[in-house]
């Protein structure tokens, strides 16, 4: 029974990052088609960070209060972390995916491993290595085709939107690096649930409170906005950080590189937004790097072991 399990658990790890990747592709494309219906990138993420906000406090208030608290000693840090880290995730992601291709936009946010392995090399100390060195050289190169770069009339290109989505992978990189912090004393729901908090505040601030909320939409606009709060925001988090818990974190992120490639085939099915070849060698390119920085993450993490271990051994002869 026990070896059924150690076969079955590995697998719903990935299915759970699938299903997240899958879900928060369909509202990437959801976004887009809001924005073309005359939904602004300012009044989606106060929506989606109030309505997603909302619903994860009355699942927490109803079944797990526990998760709700936290130190007052790290109050600043989560204030911080959600008003203006999470605050800036949301925003660029969403604005970059109003002025340019879904699935270009997704891309770009999936460089963050590369500004933190820049960010580890410049402020760390970090020699980087052939691997390192590689990646980077790669995802620059992908990202250069993925925003049609190549093309000879320059000034054609969305600058506003492009800088959005490499701003979305720096917001994203930040996002990553100190939700570390969070989630070492803290369950990952409770860093999610004060991020989102705080990042709703914010939005509610920044943009007159809940002014999103008092316009006449249709249907089909209110189902894909409370798509994107729910199946785009709460639900995804909760199956990747349940696939996180069943595989390696390294695993996840390789997985959830289906994302952008989920997202182009929908966008092009539902939106007719089409990449062109050297657009599409891009992406693939992009993809390889952060997957090729991955391993490197996850043999790093393991050569310690490895190193113990030989000298456990050489000790024991």
């Amino acid at each position: 029974m026990k070896q059924a399990e150690k076969i079955k658990t590995p697998r719903l790890g990935y299915l759970y990052v699938v299903i997240a990747a899958l879900l928060w592709a369909i509202s990437g494309s959801s976004a887009k088609f809001l924005f073309h219906s005359g939904v602004s990138p300012f009044q989606l993420v106060q929506l989606r960070l109030t309505i997603s906000t909302g619903l994860l406090f009355l699942v927490l208030l109803i079944w797990r209060r526990n998760l709700m608290r936290i130190k007052q000693g790290d109050l600043f840090y989560f204030v911080f972390f959600g008003a203006v880290v999470m605050a800036a995730v949301q925003f660029t992601y969403l604005f970059a995916i109003s002025k340019i291709n879904v699935a270009a936009a997704i891309l770009l946010q999936y460089l963050a491993p590369v500004f933190i392995a820049i960010y580890s090399f410049v402020f760390a100390k970090e020699k980087p290595g052939l691997i390192t060195i590689l990646s980077i050289a790669g995802a620059i190169t992908g990202c250069y085709l993925v925003v049609g770069a190549y093309n000879l009339n320059l000034f054609s290109l969305n600058k506003t939107g492009i800088i959005a989505g490499i701003l979305s992978a720096i917001a994203f990189a930040w996002y990553s690096v100190h939700g570390e912090y969070g989630m070492r004393k803290y369950d990952p729901v409770t860093v999610l649930f004060f991020a989102l908090l705080f990042a709703a505040i914010t939005w509610n601030v920044l943009h007159p409170p809940l002014e999103a909320f008092f316009h006449t939409r249709s249907l089909l606009q209110w189902g894909l906005i409370f798509y994107i709060g729910i199946f785009g925001t709460v639900i995804p988090f909760g199956f990747y950080f349940e696939g996180i818990n069943l595989i390696r974190s390294t695993r996840a992120s390789i997985t959830g590189t289906l994302e952008p490639i989920s997202a182009a085939a929908i966008s092009y099915f539902f939106l007719n937004e089409i990449l062109e070849p050297l657009q599409m060698a891009g992406g693939i390119m992009v993809i390889a790097a952060i997957i090729l920085l991955q391993f490197k993450v996850e043999y790093d993490d393991k050569t310690p072991d490895l190193v113990r271990t030989q000298n456990l051994e050489k000790s024991d002869k």
